[in-house]
């Protein structure tokens, strides 16, 4: 699922990092933009107009503006009615240029809103390129509980009433930050990072039942909580039961699929005196050894374990042989 974004929402969300201003008719801010990507029209100012993505918001700096002043008024406005021609979500310019004539009549024509930038165009390119990538991003919305533990970002779920809000309350009381509570809204960035954050009312707030709405960064001081972190493994809280089928060593690595990237997941049974955070402590620990150095405790004891069974495989096949 991507957010639905228009030139109107645009030039209100980013009209002071851009400083952006509106020239001419406003008729064209309830156009959508499609595409992710900005670029410069280049060679369509020049009239070659074949592989235009037209889709993208087009950027004009000083080199296009530049370009079509040099133009003969007759080249200029054949080259401009062209560029219009297409179905253009928007265009910028940059550097507080001036739009030659008659560009800004052509494109209130063509329904197209023109916003001028004071950046130069890298800074803007820099800038606006973020902000698209992150409208565009596949997003989702998961039910649990996000947090920091150790640089790790922990995701906990599992039914309600198990206890996820009071696993994190406690990380943070240990020190480690609160991400988002309850909703978390996932996104994900590039092909394998889930970045995730709380809603913009609800945004470190916890709900501890019997006890009401906690405000975290009031109790526990701004260094408690945290924007956003990304989500690196899945917890999965649940009941204990005694017939269910356990995972003893860690060998079976288990993922979940969000958006598209497999994240691990580990399922921790609870029964009364389990002390679940350290439980949580030591599964980020164990991440960061696993990942990062690439150590797997379950591994490297296995490999241990078969290690031991052939040595001793060896010495009694040594035995057998030797009948001296």
């Amino acid at each position: 699922m991507s957010r639905r974004l228009t030139v109107g929402t645009l030039y209100e969300r980013m009209k002071d990092p851009l400083e952006l201003e509106l020239l001419g008719s406003a008729a064209g801010l309830d156009r959508e933009i499609t595409s992710p990507e900005a670029s410069s029209p280049g060679l369509v100012l020049a009239g070659y107009l074949n592989r235009f993505p037209y889709q993208r918001i087009q950027v004009l700096g000083e080199t296009e503006i530049t370009y079509l002043q040099s133009l003969s008024e007759e080249l200029r406005i054949n080259n401009l009615e062209q560029f219009f021609g297409f179905p253009l979500p928007c265009a910028f310019i940059t550097k507080h240029l001036e739009p030659p004539e008659p560009l800004l009549r052509l494109a209130e024509e063509a329904g197209v809103t023109i916003l001028r930038s004071r950046l130069k165009t890298a800074e803007f390119y820099r800038l606006i390129k973020p902000y698209l990538a992150d409208q565009f991003a596949p997003t989702t919305t998961l039910h649990g509980s996000l947090a920091d533990v150790y640089g790790v970002g922990l995701f906990f779920t599992g039914k309600s009433g198990i206890g996820k809000s009071e696993c994190v309350l406690d990380l943070v009381e240990r020190g480690h930050r609160l991400v988002a509570d309850d909703l978390v809204f996932v996104s994900r960035r590039g092909n394998d990072v889930l970045i995730g954050k709380g809603h913009e009312l609800q945004r470190h707030f916890m709900e501890i039942r019997g006890v009401g709405l906690l405000d975290v960064p009031a109790i526990f001081g701004i260094h408690a909580v945290r924007q956003q972190k990304r989500l690196e493994v899945v917890v999965i809280l649940e009941e204990w039961d005694a017939e269910a089928s356990v995972d003893r060593t860690g060998l079976d690595v288990q993922t979940q699929d969000i958006l598209g990237v497999e994240v691990p997941k580990i399922t921790v049974h609870l029964n009364p005196g389990k002390n679940i955070t350290v439980i949580a402590e030591v599964i980020a620990m164990n991440h960061l050894l696993r990942y990062y150095r690439g150590y797997d405790s379950a591994t490297a004891f296995n490999e241990r374990l078969i290690g031991q069974m052939r040595r001793t495989s060896d010495v009694q096949r040594y035995l057998q042989e030797d009948d001296e």
